[in-house]
């Protein structure tokens, strides 16, 4: 009897994974279908991989298809690997997280009141190089961490805001930690988290890569892709501006980008961050600590993480977008429960709440809604020019190719794709899934009228030419 029982209960687990794994199989596959998805996802939970998958392909010249050892830029998902640093020079004794960034970095004394901590937590009112930052004049020149310093050091930029007295995401504040890094440690940044994290951890598929600065040939990683200007093609960010790109003369910078992984190893990392075997107690409560600014309001970022807290409720990740590539990592504290994400085109989403869904076994509401087919007539009876209701000198571009919509204006190239989800109206494919509604209607002159909504609120009208 016992081992019938138990029988019973092995059946039942397996077939409750099996269901899992189909459910989001389906998930994903029709993210794929939809041109909303290129990538690899691993899910673990309670120490057992429950999903791990790739969908499409990480060359589009080669064929080769994304798997679960295809490498991806991590973008903004590097900055964690940068804090890890940072602590680890804490611990050796080389820094205390309320030094000073003038103790270390002196030529950028003016900025006299920002502790390294402020770095770390994106309260320091330092200003973004990704918006300061242009392409060299005249010359082909990929700026590095010591371009950057030299920068603002003879531009002496005041502070965007007083320091702590309120949160503002900021990339320069990590290159800044490398910078720190790389001048405590006598090591280049890359050679440092490779040495003491890295290696340590065994993620033998993890490293830094600037592809332009120090190409080179890497098995298995995944080329970064956008879309092809008023195509369904892809193309890579290099072909569509060169040198004066920002991907292009930005490629020597790191701190704030520029880890390439896998999803196998990163999961090894965040097993390492939940199970204290890398970090102590005390150096993980540091990272994960919600904070507050001088005004007493919570600071929801920890050490290169995005942190949340409440009654019940422990869980910390990043998400990246860069140079076609889009990343997502995700750890609940209470559940046991890891979602990684990565993939490399730059309108792909993240379906996180129906992952959560099946997961928890709950009934599961789309999040992203499913194209339907229509014919090559039923289209392109919407194609044409709308003469828009608020400015007689604008007009909307609506095209037809290869079984989408495209939307334009005369003033503007917007390039947006939009996939049928009823006879009259059209999703819009957007980076991250943001809500773009094309709906056409006829009235009754048989006049066809235009309505643009986004998040419900119709935002733009016209009536075809």
């Amino acid at each position: 009897m016992k081992n019938l029982c138990l029988t019973a209960l092995f059946l039942s687990i397996a077939l409750c994974t099996w269901g899992q794994e189909r459910a989001l199989d389906s998930i994903f596959t029709m993210l794929h279908r939809q041109y909303q998805f290129s990538g690899t996802v691993l899910i673990e939970e309670k120490g057992k991989v429950l999903y791990e998958k790739g969908y499409g392909l990480a060359n589009e010249t080669t064929k080769e298809r994304n798997k679960a050892n295809t490498i991806f830029e991590l973008a903004s998902c590097s900055k964690q690997f940068t804090a890890a640093a940072v602590v680890l020079l804490q611990r050796q004794g080389k820094l205390n997280y309320e030094d000073k960034l003038a103790q270390y970095i002196p030529e950028l004394a003016f900025w006299n009141d920002v502790r390294i901590a402020d770095l770390l937590h994106h309260t320091s009112g330092i200003p973004e190089f990704l918006n300061d930052m242009k392409a060299p004049e005249g010359k082909r020149k990929i700026w590095t961490n010591a371009d950057l310093v030299q920068f603002y050091a003879a531009r002496k930029d005041t502070l965007q805001f007083e320091t702590r007295s309120r949160y503002r995401y900021c990339n320069t504040n990590y290159v800044l930690l490398a910078t720190i890094i790389e001048r405590l440690s006598g090591m280049t940044y890359a050679g440092f988290i490779d040495a003491n994290i890295f290696k340590p951890l065994k993620m033998t598929h993890t490293f830094v890569y600037n592809r332009r600065l120090e190409p080179r040939k890497i098995k298995h990683h995944a080329t970064g892709y956008i879309w092809t200007v008023n195509s369904m093609d892809k193309t890579t960010i290099d072909s569509k501006d060169g040198a004066s790109n920002p991907v292009y003369y930005l490629d020597g910078i790191v701190g704030s980008a520029k880890v390439n992984s896998t999803v196998g190893d990163l999961n090894k990392w965040i097993t390492a961050l939940k199970n204290n075997t890398f970090f102590t107690q005390e150096e993980f409560n540091a990272m994960t600590e919600i904070t507050q600014t001088n005004a007493g309001k919570q600071v929801l970022y920890g050490f290169g993480l995005d942190v949340r807290k409440g009654e019940g409720k422990f869980s910390f990740g990043h998400t990246g977008s860069w140079d076609g590539y889009t990343t997502f990592t995700y750890h609940n504290q209470v559940k046991d429960r890891t979602i990684i994400i990565l993939q490399n085109f730059s309108q792909g989403v993240v379906p996180f709440n129906n992952i959560m869904q099946v997961l928890d076994s709950t009934e599961i509401t789309p999040e992203y809604p499913r194209k339907i087919k229509l014919s090559t007539e039923e289209m392109q009876q919407w194609a044409g020019n709308y003469k828009d209701h608020g400015d007689s000198a604008a007009k909307h571009l609506i095209t037809y190719k290869e079984g989408y919509l495209f939307y334009n204006t005369n003033q503007a190239v917007w390039d947006m794709r939009f996939f049928p989800l009823a006879v009259n109206e059209f999703k819009g494919i957007r980076q991250g899934g943001a809500d773009a509604i094309m709906r056409f209607s006829k009235d009754e002159a048989g006049k066809v009228q235009l309505e643009l909504l986004q998040n419900g609120k119709v935002i733009g009208t016209g009536t075809k030419e």
